[in-house]
């Protein structure tokens, strides 16, 4: 074996996990553009599709049992969506670690965990804050009695298609019993009922239920919304280039990059959440 320093080389490069969030076949992503910068702001809109239809009996047969006397109206309601920010930060001594390689890492780490990131925000902000909990007072059900109660739960307030999602700790249990299966065209993973799923690392990094409470021992939560639609804001070099002395700490002469950006997740109508045990 030759004697010797060891030679640098170019880093290994990664690729997102394919059916995390911003995977396009489960929700849409929208790069927002400079007209739209306020967006990120936070939006809000008007809900569609979360009031139920339902059934008249016909006026010329006899009435039933049960028969609804008088139609039903549903209040519109607004829903919103606030901003997370995401963000990665590289550290190295100054010397021998330039600016560009510094903003370099940076980006690199951003572009592949911002996924996680973004998961794990959604999770602490949205579904954990504004879930219903199905879980029985028994305890965890197993992964596939658990996606048929959040199915149900959609389903009972939302005639659209949904999305699951599923920790990426129990990602390899939806196989056990055929539980989704992938769609060749779109690469995407989808349930009998139609609803799509999202394989998250973020929420396997979070794991907690509605009122922020973490899973059981052995065990992971899973939730179910409407669509989701996720808006990015452009990534920023903190300090940019205009500034790179400024990346340098002069007391300890390290220096410090960061990329961030901030985005704006939303979704539609009932969001239902369900404990599993993550064990076959």
């Amino acid at each position: 074996m030759p004697a010797g320093l060891r030679q640098v080389v170019p880093g290994i490069p990664g690729t997102p996990l394919p059916h995390g969030i911003l995977g396009a076949s489960c929700t849409t992503v929208i790069d927002v553009t400079e007209d739209q910068i306020h967006q990120l702001n936070g939006v809000e809109w008007l809900a569609l599709g979360c009031a139920p239809a339902r059934d008249w009996p016909d006026p010329c047969e006899d009435p039933q049992p049960g028969d609804p006397t008088e139609k039903e109206f549903a209040r519109l309601t607004t829903e919103a969506a606030a901003p997370i920010t995401v963000y990665a930060g590289v550290e190295c001594s100054a010397p021998g670690f330039p600016y560009e390689e510094a903003r370099e890492q940076a980006l690199a780490a951003l572009t592949l965990g911002e996924q996680h990131a973004i998961e794990a925000g959604f999770m602490r902000t949205k579904l954990s804050v504004e879930a219903v909990d199905l879980t029985p007072p028994e305890g965890p059900l197993n992964i596939a009695q658990g996606i048929a109660a959040l199915e149900g739960c959609l389903a009972e307030s939302y005639g659209g298609q949904g999305v699951l999602h599923i920790p990426a700790g129990v990602a390899a249990l939806l196989g056990c019993c055929n539980v989704v299966r992938e769609d060749p065209a779109t690469g995407g993973l989808y349930t009998l009922a139609g609803n799509c799923a999202v394989i998250g690392a973020g929420y396997s990094f979070l794991n907690v239920g509605p009122g922020g409470i973490p899973a059981e021992p052995g065990a992971a939560w899973l939730y179910v919304t409407g669509p989701v639609v996720v808006r990015r804001g452009p990534v920023d070099v903190i300090p940019d280039r205009s500034r790179a002395s400024a990346s340098v700490n002069t007391r300890n002469n390290d220096r410090r990059v960061l990329a961030e950006r901030t985005v704006v997740v939303g979704t539609t109508c009932t969001i239902c959440a369900v404990q599993v045990m993550a064990c076959p």
